[in-house]
């Protein structure tokens, strides 16, 4: 959360505390945050100890650093807000769940319109969107716009997007502003008119893609024949681009290998490749994580996590999520309410009384189904006060 965000609910009474230096990357000082009503603490530990509701950007799950420390520090009744990479490693809810801590996924928050707000994946690719196409541009050896000079006139880049959720959206609209010739292809026939609204030119296969889609608005996994008739048909686009983004991601999953080693080696000398899928494995089959490769000729880059080169607006999009998911959990008392006949409760709890109340969790982990009604208190309202020697201001959270 950046100093903005605290103040919002630091007016409300809400205590917060601060890990020291947490937003210095972004450009927010450890006195910023004093100055919003926080308070600083240099022991990570002391945090845990002292908060009811811990909200992170990487929580236990994501965090390969020091995401086991964290977990050793949970306790009964305290709340952490996160992206915990859930359907990725399921055992996490399980695990938080056996602290008697209650967990919020933020990469669950449905694709609903009172939920925008708070939904980190869309905020974070939205980032990843734009850097990507910076990112593939700098290294490409054409620039993006046409030119018309005495010296003759340079043909604009030519530009194409695999995949238009909101990254592949964003590189679109970005690529455009930069004066390239854009064209965007996705497997879900609802995303033609959105490809054309930011300018791009939408690219359209000869493929049955009735089942692409799934309730949330994500491309569905598809078969190996469906597949295989895709990259057939892909070679001879990605043959004619400079520059190519891909974000086929699947919720979950591996990321769909859609640029084939052959497909690669039939591309332009010269031709940059910007996976935004190499966190799950990459949509190009030559896509090393963290890498820049390059093979025929062809450079490919695999970014790990390109929201933080952004870090100040990444900052101010994610805090704006948790202020806004507090908005959603906390009474006018500041008391957390839960209520899991709503659909945003519902839907990111992945761990609550020492239970695992979310339904495709449970699924991945083989547990039986539950019925909530008898299971959990609906509406229940959570006892903030910690068992701690820190005081509390009356019907608050810190």
């Amino acid at each position: 959360m950046t100093p903005a965000n605290i103040q919002v609910w630091s007016k409300k009474g809400v205590e917060f505390i601060v890990e020291s230096n947490a937003g210095e990357a972004a450009g927010f000082s450890d006195e910023l945050y004093k100055d919003a009503g926080a308070a600083i603490s240099t022991d990570r530990s002391e945090i845990f100890a002292k908060a009811n509701i811990v909200a992170q950007v990487q929580s236990f799950g994501a965090n390969e650093i020091n995401g086991d420390d964290d977990l050793a520090h949970l306790k009964p009744g305290q709340l952490i807000a996160g992206m915990m990479d859930p359907l990725g490693s399921p055992a996490t809810a399980e695990k938080i769940a056996k602290t008697g801590a209650t967990a919020i996924a933020m990469e669950l928050v449905p694709r609903i319109s009172r939920a925008q707000s708070m939904d980190v994946l869309s905020s974070m690719a939205t980032l990843a969107g734009y850097k990507a196409v910076l990112l593939g541009a700098g290294l490409s050896p054409r620039i993006m716009p046409m030119l018309m000079t005495a010296a003759g006139t340079l043909q604009p880049m030519r530009t194409f997007i695999m995949g238009v959720g909101v990254a592949g959206l964003q590189a679109c609209a970005t690529a455009k502003r930069l004066g390239g010739v854009v064209e965007a292809y996705d497997v879900r026939p609802a995303a033609r008119d959105q490809i054309i609204s930011v300018g791009a030119k939408p690219i359209e296969l000869d493929l049955e893609t009735d089942s692409s889609e799934d309730k949330g608005g994500y491309a569905k996994e598809q078969g190996e024949d469906f597949i295989r008739r895709q990259q057939e048909l892909m070679t001879a686009v990605l043959a004619e681009q400079d520059l190519v983004i891909t974000t086929a991601a699947i919720p979950g999953a591996k990321s769909p290998i859609l640029v084939t080693a052959d497909m690669v080696k039939a591309m332009k000398p010269g031709a940059v490749i910007v996976d935004l899928a190499a966190e799950r494995g990459g949509n190009c089959e030559l896509t090393k994580l963290g890498e820049t490769v390059v093979a025929h000729g062809v450079t490919i880059i695999g970014p790990d996590n390109l929201a933080a080169t952004i870090p100040h607006h990444g900052s101010q999009m994610f805090g704006k999520n948790i202020e806004t998911l507090l908005e959603h959990l906390l009474d006018e008392e500041n008391n957390l309410t839960l209520d899991f006949e709503d659909e945003i409760v519902f839907e990111t709890v992945v761990a609550h009384g020492g239970d695992v109340p979310h339904k495709r969790m449970r699924e991945l982990l083989g547990y039986p189904a539950i019925d909530l009604n008898n299971s959990i208190d609906l509406g229940e309202s959570v006892d903030l006060d910690a068992d701690d020697d820190t005081e509390q201001k009356e019907g608050g959270a810190s």
